[in-house]
């Protein structure tokens, strides 16, 4: 055994000498998923405390699940769920398909000047922050001088309370989602979508398909993996919302149908300083995130795909 094992270390570092240059690259990315992304999961045991900053992990004393039994008794909770639930299903049905609709009909333009610069303007929202882009909305749906009431006013119609009505609110969330990132999110299916073989698309119009026969049976089986792949992904943190656009939509009108798990997190970890209870509803809602994972990935199988593992 041990010629054997012998002879398998000196091809290891063989394979480690020729290729140090690549692990000298990977060793940043490595540092940074290690140092911000795994060892802070050491704080996921403070769900399971009654943790003070005074006394740390070793000196706080152990309470086992009884935050998870407080949230899920308190009356916010079926609230909160199905808030949040709505909107990561809105997120879903409306702003997951538009990237791959965008990145279709990019696909089409064959002037690639034209391409080039609708390209850059539809990226250009993706860098704007959420700060920017709930002051927009308010220039231009607030009822005192907003554009769009103003504009609705000239017209003999009646100015709507978009920013105060609870019934607007979910539309204007998962507008300004649709405005921001859908021109970013068409990256990586364009970069699908180039390296489809042009052979295909020769043979399907020899087979007599037009431009909607080539869509249908050559570019989107050609991209369907991916598509797969960034949805499974994207189940991972179905209930990430993102903080600071919801924060900033919410006031008193609105917040029965806008309060959600980040919002909640923020009200009990950092205004009231309850860290060990905000941290059992974030585990709560990675949780869902990883059965969901497990389950699309189970089902991306089951219909022939390859999955993400």
């Amino acid at each position: 055994m041990k010629p054997a094992a012998s002879f398998a270390s000196q091809l290891l570092r063989k394979r480690l000498i020729k290729n140090r240059w690549m692990y000298y690259m990977l060793a940043p990315g490595i540092l940074y998923f290690f140092i911000f992304k795994y060892v802070p999961m050491w704080g996921v045991l403070i769900a399971f405390q009654d943790y003070s900053p005074f006394t740390g992990f070793w000196g706080s004393p152990w309470i086992g699940f009884e935050h998870f039994r407080t949230f899920f008794g308190e009356p916010q909770f079926w609230q909160l769920f199905g808030n949040t639930l709505i909107l990561a299903l809105y997120n879903i049905f409306f702003f997951f398909p538009l990237p791959i609709v965008i990145a279709l009909m990019l696909n089409e333009i064959r002037k690639e000047v034209y391409k080039r610069t609708i390209q850059s303007l539809i990226y250009i929202p993706h860098f704007i922050s959420w700060v920017v882009v709930v002051g927009l909305a308010y220039i231009l749906f607030t009822t005192e001088g907003g554009i769009f009431n103003e504009l609705v006013a000239s017209f003999g119609g009646e100015k709507i309370n978009f920013l105060l009505n609870r019934e607007w609110f979910r539309t204007m969330i998962v507008g300004e989602m649709i405005w921001k990132e859908t021109g970013w999110g068409t990256i990586l299916f364009l970069a699908a979508l180039a390296g489809v073989d042009p052979q295909l698309y020769e043979a399907a119009r020899i087979d007599g398909a037009g431009r909607w026969g080539q869509l249908l049976h050559v570019t989107l089986p050609a991209i369907r993996s991916t598509i797969v792949v960034l949805l499974i992904l994207r189940l991972g943190s179905f209930l990430d919302l993102g903080f600071e656009q919801i924060f900033l939509m919410l006031n008193p009108m609105n917040r029965e149908v806008g309060e959600v798990f980040e919002t909640y997190v923020y009200e009990h970890g950092i205004q009231q300083g309850d860290f060990s209870y905000s941290t059992a509803v974030n585990l709560f809602k990675s949780a869902i995130g990883i059965a969901l994972v497990v389950g699309a990935n189970y089902f991306a199988k089951k219909i022939g795909e390859e999955g993400i593992y």
